[in-house]
């Protein structure tokens, strides 16, 4: 999945580096003081519930994953540094802050839309799967984008369900449901969208704003 990777460089002008999840070889704290910023990329992957003090959940689970994220998220606040996240990153960011998710934004009867195209779908398909989302006046996100609404793809079966004391909400979809936020905790900002900017971003100037914001947070310009 190197359409992360191959989006945040180009359009943030950004150098990249992998962090692997293997806390049993390395820790957070040893990675992060070399690092400017993160960007938690999305994952087919779900955080395990019990991060958030639920249980059950369907997977597939990365323990690996949450225990290097999760900390990542905390020492990068720590340092003052800026911490992006999409899809299972703004999942991971709400739930390291202390925030808890949803698991039903594909189901029939959440109340909610179908946040995920049907499982038949081909791969390439499933980002046509579109909504709008309303963009906070005077946010982070609207004041990079230079608008009130855009259309975004939406593609994850989990969602915030209480958003972490601190952060302030960015972007919703028309059922209420959260679709990005902020917070400057320690004077960098904490900046997440559940939506994939990075998908075919090339040819797409809301998406490329995104990571031109990502570009000027780890400069110190944001």
């Amino acid at each position: 999945m190197e359409r992360y990777v191959r989006a945040a460089m180009r359009h943030a002008d950004v150098a990249a580096l992998i962090v692997p999840s293997l806390p049993d070889l390395m820790s957070a704290a040893e990675v992060a003081p070399r690092l400017d910023g993160i960007l938690l990329t999305g994952s087919p992957s779900n955080v395990e519930p019990h991060h958030y003090e639920e249980e059950g959940g369907e997977g597939p689970f990365d323990p690996g994953r949450d225990a290097i994220a999760l900390a990542l998220v905390d020492r990068m606040i720590d340092a003052g540094r800026p911490v992006f996240g999409i899809c299972r990153g703004f999942q991971e960011i709400n739930v390291a802050l202390g925030g808890t998710l949803r698991r039903d934004t594909s189901s029939e009867g959440s109340g909610l839309l179908q946040h995920h195209a049907p499982a038949e779908a081909q791969f390439g398909a499933m980002f046509d799967h579109l909504h709008p989302v309303h963009l906070t006046e005077g946010g982070l996100l609207a004041s990079a984008i230079g608008k009130s609404e855009v259309t975004v793809n939406s593609v994850h079966f989990q969602g915030i369900g209480r958003l972490a004391q601190g952060l302030t909400v960015e972007a919703t979809a028309p059922d209420g449901l959260i679709e990005g936020f902020s917070a400057r905790p320690n004077g960098a900002p904490v900046i997440a969208v559940q939506w994939h900017p990075e998908w075919d971003a090339a040819r797409n100037a809301d998406s490329a704003a995104f990571f031109r914001l990502l570009g000027r947070a780890m400069r110190g310009e944001a």
